[in-house]
Protein backbone atom coordinates (compact mmCIF):
# COMPACT_ATOMS: atom_id res chain seq x y z
CA UNK A 1 0.00 0.00 0.00
CA UNK A 2 2.77 2.40 0.89
CA UNK A 3 4.67 1.62 -2.42
CA UNK A 4 1.04 2.33 -3.78
CA UNK A 5 0.44 5.44 -2.43
CA UNK A 6 4.44 7.21 -3.25
CA UNK A 7 3.44 6.02 -6.86
CA UNK A 8 0.10 7.75 -7.22
CA UNK A 9 1.95 10.97 -5.39
CA UNK A 10 4.79 10.66 -8.11
CA UNK A 11 2.53 10.52 -10.95
CA UNK A 12 0.55 13.68 -9.26
CA UNK A 13 3.79 15.50 -9.07
CA UNK A 14 4.41 14.81 -12.85
CA UNK A 15 1.26 16.16 -13.94
CA UNK A 16 0.37 19.49 -12.21
CA UNK A 17 3.09 21.25 -14.46
CA UNK A 18 1.75 19.57 -17.39
CA UNK A 19 -1.35 20.85 -17.00
CA UNK A 20 -0.70 24.36 -16.92
CA UNK A 21 0.53 24.46 -20.52
CA UNK A 22 -1.35 23.37 -23.59
CA UNK A 23 0.87 20.63 -25.17
CA UNK A 24 -0.74 18.92 -27.65
CA UNK A 25 2.21 16.91 -29.76
CA UNK A 26 2.39 14.67 -26.00
CA UNK A 27 -0.21 13.93 -23.87
CA UNK A 28 0.29 12.34 -20.54
CA UNK A 29 -2.42 10.80 -18.61
CA UNK A 30 -2.16 9.33 -14.85
CA UNK A 31 -3.78 5.55 -15.21
CA UNK A 32 -4.51 3.02 -12.65
CA UNK A 33 -1.59 1.29 -13.93
CA UNK A 34 0.39 4.22 -14.63
CA UNK A 35 1.08 6.69 -17.16
CA UNK A 36 -0.02 6.82 -20.61
CA UNK A 37 1.55 8.84 -23.21
CA UNK A 38 -0.49 10.14 -25.88
CA UNK A 39 1.82 11.38 -29.35
CA UNK A 40 0.29 13.37 -32.05
CA UNK A 41 0.42 11.90 -35.03
CA UNK A 42 -0.03 14.69 -37.35
CA UNK A 43 3.08 16.35 -36.40
CA UNK A 44 6.95 15.87 -37.32
CA UNK A 45 8.73 13.59 -35.24
CA UNK A 46 11.68 15.91 -34.35
CA UNK A 47 8.79 18.41 -32.69
CA UNK A 48 7.25 15.25 -30.67
CA UNK A 49 10.88 14.22 -29.20
CA UNK A 50 11.32 17.88 -28.27
CA UNK A 51 8.15 18.49 -26.31
CA UNK A 52 8.63 14.68 -25.06
CA UNK A 53 12.21 16.12 -23.51
CA UNK A 54 10.63 19.14 -22.18
CA UNK A 55 8.22 17.21 -20.48
CA UNK A 56 10.46 14.78 -19.39
CA UNK A 57 12.36 17.18 -17.23
CA UNK A 58 9.19 17.24 -14.89
CA UNK A 59 10.48 14.15 -13.32
CA UNK A 60 14.27 14.98 -12.55
CA UNK A 61 12.67 16.40 -9.05
CA UNK A 62 11.42 13.15 -7.94
CA UNK A 63 13.23 10.89 -5.19
CA UNK A 64 15.59 8.01 -6.84
CA UNK A 65 13.75 5.35 -4.53
CA UNK A 66 9.98 6.53 -6.08
CA UNK A 67 8.83 3.06 -7.09
CA UNK A 68 8.23 2.35 -10.67
CA UNK A 69 6.01 3.85 -13.01
CA UNK A 70 4.65 2.03 -16.20
CA UNK A 71 4.61 3.77 -19.57
CA UNK A 72 1.77 3.12 -22.03
CA UNK A 73 2.70 5.05 -25.17
CA UNK A 74 -0.04 5.50 -27.52
CA UNK A 75 0.93 6.61 -31.02
CA UNK A 76 -2.48 7.14 -32.63
CA UNK A 77 -2.22 6.76 -36.39
CA UNK A 78 1.65 7.05 -36.29
CA UNK A 79 3.11 4.54 -37.67
CA UNK A 80 6.82 4.27 -35.58
CA UNK A 81 10.04 2.44 -36.88
CA UNK A 82 12.01 0.22 -34.90
CA UNK A 83 14.54 2.64 -34.35
CA UNK A 84 11.84 5.24 -33.21
CA UNK A 85 9.97 2.96 -30.40
CA UNK A 86 13.80 2.10 -29.32
CA UNK A 87 14.69 6.15 -29.36
CA UNK A 88 11.32 6.65 -27.59
CA UNK A 89 12.01 3.69 -24.76
CA UNK A 90 15.49 4.62 -24.30
CA UNK A 91 14.31 8.65 -23.94
CA UNK A 92 11.72 7.37 -21.38
CA UNK A 93 13.94 4.74 -19.20
CA UNK A 94 16.68 7.62 -18.64
CA UNK A 95 14.00 8.96 -16.33
CA UNK A 96 14.79 6.67 -13.34
CA UNK A 97 11.52 4.85 -12.25
CA UNK A 98 9.79 4.84 -15.48
CA UNK A 99 9.50 1.58 -18.01
CA UNK A 100 7.55 1.09 -21.13
CA UNK A 101 5.49 -1.40 -20.83
CA UNK A 102 3.83 -1.32 -24.22
CA UNK A 103 3.72 1.28 -27.76
CA UNK A 104 0.09 1.04 -29.26
CA UNK A 105 -0.51 2.13 -32.59
CA UNK A 106 -3.56 2.25 -34.60
CA UNK A 107 -1.41 1.67 -38.27
CA UNK A 108 0.02 -1.67 -39.29
CA UNK A 109 2.93 -2.31 -40.67
CA UNK A 110 2.76 -3.94 -44.64
CA UNK A 111 3.80 -7.17 -43.01
CA UNK A 112 1.21 -7.28 -40.87
CA UNK A 113 -1.18 -6.33 -43.18
CA UNK A 114 -0.35 -9.50 -45.35
CA UNK A 115 -0.60 -11.70 -42.78
CA UNK A 116 -4.35 -11.01 -41.63
CA UNK A 117 -5.17 -11.02 -45.67
CA UNK A 118 -3.57 -14.39 -46.10
CA UNK A 119 -5.48 -15.89 -42.61
CA UNK A 120 -8.76 -14.37 -44.35
CA UNK A 121 -8.27 -16.36 -47.79
CA UNK A 122 -9.56 -19.54 -48.22
CA UNK A 123 -6.99 -21.68 -50.28
CA UNK A 124 -8.12 -24.62 -52.28
CA UNK A 125 -6.40 -27.53 -52.92
CA UNK A 126 -6.88 -31.16 -54.69
CA UNK A 127 -4.41 -33.60 -53.74
CA UNK A 128 -3.87 -36.39 -51.49
CA UNK A 129 -2.03 -35.95 -48.63
CA UNK A 130 -0.08 -39.08 -47.68
CA UNK A 131 1.83 -40.44 -44.75
CA UNK A 132 5.05 -38.41 -44.61
CA UNK A 133 3.62 -35.04 -46.12
CA UNK A 134 2.48 -31.94 -44.57
CA UNK A 135 -0.04 -29.29 -46.24
CA UNK A 136 -0.08 -25.87 -44.63
CA UNK A 137 -1.83 -22.82 -45.00
CA UNK A 138 -2.00 -19.20 -43.27
CA UNK A 139 -5.81 -18.98 -43.39
CA UNK A 140 -8.64 -21.18 -44.25
CA UNK A 141 -8.00 -25.01 -46.01
CA UNK A 142 -10.40 -26.40 -48.46
CA UNK A 143 -9.17 -29.72 -49.58
CA UNK A 144 -10.70 -31.77 -52.37
CA UNK A 145 -8.90 -35.26 -51.90
CA UNK A 146 -7.65 -37.31 -48.64
CA UNK A 147 -5.54 -37.10 -45.71
CA UNK A 148 -3.95 -40.55 -45.67
CA UNK A 149 -2.67 -42.05 -42.47
CA UNK A 150 0.71 -40.37 -41.58
CA UNK A 151 -0.51 -37.65 -43.63
CA UNK A 152 -0.94 -33.84 -41.97
CA UNK A 153 -3.14 -30.79 -43.30
CA UNK A 154 -2.68 -27.44 -40.71
CA UNK A 155 -4.50 -24.29 -41.08
CA UNK A 156 -4.18 -20.56 -39.45
CA UNK A 157 -8.18 -21.03 -39.57
CA UNK A 158 -10.64 -23.67 -40.50
CA UNK A 159 -10.01 -26.93 -41.87
CA UNK A 160 -12.94 -28.53 -44.86
CA UNK A 161 -11.76 -32.00 -46.54
CA UNK A 162 -13.96 -33.08 -49.30
CA UNK A 163 -12.74 -36.50 -48.81
CA UNK A 164 -11.62 -38.93 -45.83
CA UNK A 165 -9.25 -37.77 -42.61
CA UNK A 166 -7.49 -40.56 -41.74
CA UNK A 167 -4.53 -39.11 -40.82
CA UNK A 168 -3.89 -35.33 -38.50
CA UNK A 169 -6.12 -32.37 -38.93
CA UNK A 170 -4.58 -29.14 -37.06
CA UNK A 171 -6.77 -26.12 -37.67
CA UNK A 172 -6.12 -22.63 -36.00
CA UNK A 173 -2.24 -23.35 -35.27
CA UNK A 174 -1.91 -19.79 -34.29
CA UNK A 175 -4.43 -19.92 -31.40
CA UNK A 176 -7.30 -19.39 -33.20
CA UNK A 177 -10.06 -21.78 -30.73
CA UNK A 178 -13.24 -21.10 -33.16
CA UNK A 179 -11.34 -23.01 -35.71
CA UNK A 180 -13.23 -25.82 -36.86
CA UNK A 181 -12.37 -29.19 -38.91
CA UNK A 182 -14.70 -30.69 -41.29
CA UNK A 183 -14.31 -34.33 -43.31
CA UNK A 184 -16.89 -36.09 -45.61
CA UNK A 185 -15.22 -39.18 -43.63
CA UNK A 186 -14.06 -38.41 -40.07
CA UNK A 187 -11.71 -40.90 -39.34
CA UNK A 188 -8.45 -39.14 -38.23
CA UNK A 189 -5.54 -40.30 -35.98
CA UNK A 190 -5.61 -37.12 -34.59
CA UNK A 191 -7.15 -33.86 -34.33
CA UNK A 192 -5.93 -30.45 -33.27
CA UNK A 193 -7.65 -27.11 -32.56
CA UNK A 194 -5.56 -23.90 -31.61
CA UNK A 195 -3.51 -25.73 -28.51
CA UNK A 196 -6.06 -28.76 -27.70
CA UNK A 197 -5.86 -32.44 -28.73
CA UNK A 198 -7.69 -35.49 -29.06
CA UNK A 199 -8.45 -38.22 -31.22
CA UNK A 200 -11.61 -40.21 -32.04
CA UNK A 201 -11.79 -43.23 -29.64
CA UNK A 202 -11.16 -46.39 -31.71
CA UNK A 203 -14.71 -47.70 -32.19
CA UNK A 204 -15.71 -44.51 -33.99
CA UNK A 205 -16.18 -45.87 -37.51
CA UNK A 206 -17.59 -43.03 -39.58
CA UNK A 207 -16.92 -44.39 -42.87
CA UNK A 208 -20.02 -46.67 -42.35
CA UNK A 209 -22.84 -44.33 -42.28
CA UNK A 210 -21.40 -42.07 -45.08
CA UNK A 211 -22.52 -38.70 -42.83
CA UNK A 212 -20.19 -35.76 -43.33
CA UNK A 213 -18.94 -34.59 -39.75
CA UNK A 214 -17.40 -31.61 -38.08
CA UNK A 215 -15.01 -30.70 -34.87
CA UNK A 216 -14.98 -27.77 -32.54
CA UNK A 217 -13.83 -26.60 -29.18
CA UNK A 218 -16.87 -26.57 -27.03
CA UNK A 219 -17.14 -24.57 -23.88
CA UNK A 220 -15.38 -26.69 -21.70
CA UNK A 221 -12.20 -26.30 -24.38
CA UNK A 222 -12.70 -30.05 -25.59
CA UNK A 223 -12.69 -31.20 -28.69
CA UNK A 224 -16.08 -32.28 -29.49
CA UNK A 225 -17.03 -34.01 -32.69
CA UNK A 226 -20.70 -33.60 -33.96
CA UNK A 227 -22.60 -33.82 -37.52
CA UNK A 228 -21.75 -31.35 -40.10
CA UNK A 229 -25.93 -30.25 -40.03
CA UNK A 230 -25.06 -28.93 -36.17
CA UNK A 231 -22.22 -26.32 -37.17
CA UNK A 232 -25.09 -23.41 -38.14
CA UNK A 233 -25.83 -23.49 -34.76
CA UNK A 234 -22.32 -23.82 -33.10
CA UNK A 235 -20.65 -21.17 -35.63
CA UNK A 236 -23.19 -19.44 -36.76
CA UNK A 237 -20.41 -17.19 -38.93
CA UNK A 238 -18.68 -19.86 -40.55
CA UNK A 239 -20.16 -19.79 -43.71
CA UNK A 240 -18.44 -17.14 -45.39
CA UNK A 241 -17.41 -18.80 -48.61
CA UNK A 242 -16.23 -15.81 -51.18
CA UNK A 243 -14.05 -17.08 -53.91
CA UNK A 244 -10.79 -17.95 -52.69
CA UNK A 245 -7.41 -19.01 -54.63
Amino acid sequence: MKGDKRAQSTIERLLCPLYMKNRQNVMIKGTKDGLSLQLNDTCSYEALLQELDEKLVNLQGRENDSPLISVRILAGNRLLTEEQQQELKERIRDQKNLVVEDIVSNVLTKEESQRIIDEQLITSVTTIVRSGQVLEVAGDLLLVGDVNPGGTVRAGGNIFIMGALKGIAHAGFAGKKEAVIVASFMTPSQLRIADCITRPPDDHDQEGHHQMECAYIDESQQIMIDRLQNLKHIRPNITRFKGGR
